[in-house]
């Protein structure tokens, strides 16, 4: 896009440690669990179990107690094979009386140093930082310092209650993704998504995600403090339509493990990096049907943004020649259940395919 293209180059000379996927994160269902080291354990049992590579620590991990501190949980995480992201407030903001730790260790960039140093050194990813003041100058700045500090010490990095991306993934590919966005982290603060997020996350692939990776954190199949209306198609339909370089997922480790086994394998073997993305069709607001390729897999995601049914629909030949299957996971009868369609009989498929969708629903694809 623009905003990258009039951005400086790469300042990252070797990248394989900038490595794309998944993460599985607590705050969401728990929003005060990473300083539980039992709860966190689960969430790291959940990344094994769907195949992630990531784990996301979250604030409050510096009071961790309940039989091991933050140390113990990156060894176990280790053990499992796991690599471990940590939570930091950026102190510019929300640091007075009940602010959230760790504080005020990332400002000055001696004590920044020692610290990813430290993070380093005990095989740490990388780190989410929280809580900016703004977008003045001098915000900008330590976004910057944040950044580049971060590449000596291969520290991935997520921005949080943060500013637009600029164009920065581009001179720093470990800025893995940013939230400036409404996301599903909101069900836990107001009931005011619950009755707009069909709508909103049928326009944010026209708008927020067009200018680089969004945090939404998508794919939530139980309900928070307040309860989404959307379809379990819908809902997974999100980790396709939005692209994050790092996809947090949010939902109970019991959520993702219930899941019928074609979700559960769709979720563990979803790229979060993509080869080439082309919007088949939609209209913002109203849906949109959205396909990503990874290698020679294109991925197809479906949402219908409106309070009644909608049939969505895709034309294979838009996307390849040739092919062996096309699997969808679409709505069921009801909101919360799916519905599952497998078509190996590709002769004569000459007719854009036709999904119906549930009011508030979606879908997803797989061409191979």
């Amino acid at each position: 896009t623009l905003v990258t293209d009039v951005s400086e180059p790469s300042k990252v000379t070797n990248t394989s440690w900038i490595v794309p996927g998944p993460a599985s994160w607590i705050y969401w269902a728990y929003n005060n669990g990473s300083n539980n080291f039992q709860l966190v354990k689960e969430y790291v049992d959940l990344a094994v179990e769907m195949n992630w590579p990531y784990n996301l620590i979250d604030w409050k991990w510096n009071e961790m107690g309940n039989g091991g501190n933050v140390d113990d949980a990156l060894k176990y995480a280790d053990e499992k094979g796991v690599k471990s992201m940590l939570w930091y407030n950026s102190s510019t903001n929300w640091n007075g009386e009940g602010a959230p730790g760790p504080l005020y260790i990332l400002n000055e960039k001696e004590s920044r140093v020692n610290e990813y140093k430290m993070l380093h050194d005990k095989g740490v990813a990388g780190i989410k930082v929280d809580f900016f003041n703004g977008d003045g100058h001098e915000e900008m700045n330590y976004y910057i310092d944040l950044l580049e500090d971060a590449i000596d010490y291969k520290l991935m990095l997520n921005f949080h209650g943060a500013t637009i991306p600029r164009g920065w993934q581009r001179t720093y590919p470990h800025m893995m993704t940013v939230e400036a966005v409404y996301g599903a982290e909101w069900y836990n603060n107001l009931p005011l998504l619950t009755n707009r997020a069909a709508k909103h996350n049928a326009t944010l692939p026209f708008t927020r995600n067009v200018i680089g990776s969004m945090d939404y954190t998508p794919g939530t199949f139980t309900d928070s403090q307040h309860p989404h209306i959307t379809s379990h198609g819908h809902e997974l339909a999100l980790t396709v339509v939005f692209e994050s370089a790092i996809q947090h997922m949010p939902d109970r480790p019991e959520s993702y493990l219930t899941l019928p086994n074609p979700v559960k394998e769709f979720l563990s073997k979803l790229p979060t990096a993509w080869d080439e993305t082309k919007l088949l069709d939609g209209y913002p607001g109203d849906y949109v049907v959205l396909a990503r390729r990874k290698g020679t897999t294109w991925y197809i995601g479906g949402l219908n943004g409106e309070e009644s049914p909608q049939t969505l629909s895709f034309d294979v030949n838009e996307l390849v020649s040739t092919f062996n299957k096309i699997s969808i996971i679409k709505d069921g009868a009801e909101e919360r259940s799916f519905d599952f369609e497998n078509i190996t009989d590709i002769s004569g498929i000459d007719q854009p395919l036709e999904v119906n969708c549930l009011s508030r629903g979606g879908f997803v694809a797989m061409i191979e």
